[in-house]
């Protein structure tokens, strides 16, 4: 059974840090870009950050855009999202999700695996 398991959120203060974590399990992602998105209560789910396989190429929504760092380490299956400078509209449950599609996976639709999600939450 395929599996994408984040972890490493939490409550912070505005100003503060988190590393989220996507921990891959079932599979191989040979060749899977893999990205983070998120959805505040109320909005629907938005585009965070994405990573393709080599991690060669990166893309960021403009407002995480010099605070947030998306990376991978292929051999442990594991994608991160270091969080800085964390504001409270950065509130959200954060999902890991990975496809074969780069543009695809940017545009968020059909992506192969979705993981459950980790809630956000910064405090003004």
């Amino acid at each position: 059974q395929v599996q994408l398991v984040e972890s490493g959120g939490g409550l912070v203060q505005a100003g503060g840090s988190l590393s989220l974590s996507c921990a891959a399990s079932g599979r191989t992602f040979n060749g899977y870009a893999m990205g983070w998105f998120r959805q505040a209560p109320g909005k629907e789910r938005e585009f965070v950050a994405g990573i393709t396989w080599s991690g060669g190429n990166t893309d960021y929504r403009n407002s995480v855009k010099g605070r947030f760092t998306i990376s991978r380490d292929n051999a442990k299956n594991t994608v991160y999202l270091q969080m800085n400078s964390l504001k409270p509209e950065d509130t959200a449950v954060y999902y890991c999700a990975a496809d074969r599609g780069w543009a695809q996976l940017v545009a968020g639709r059909a992506l192969d695996y979705w993981g459950q999600g980790t809630q956000v939450t910064v405090s003004a």
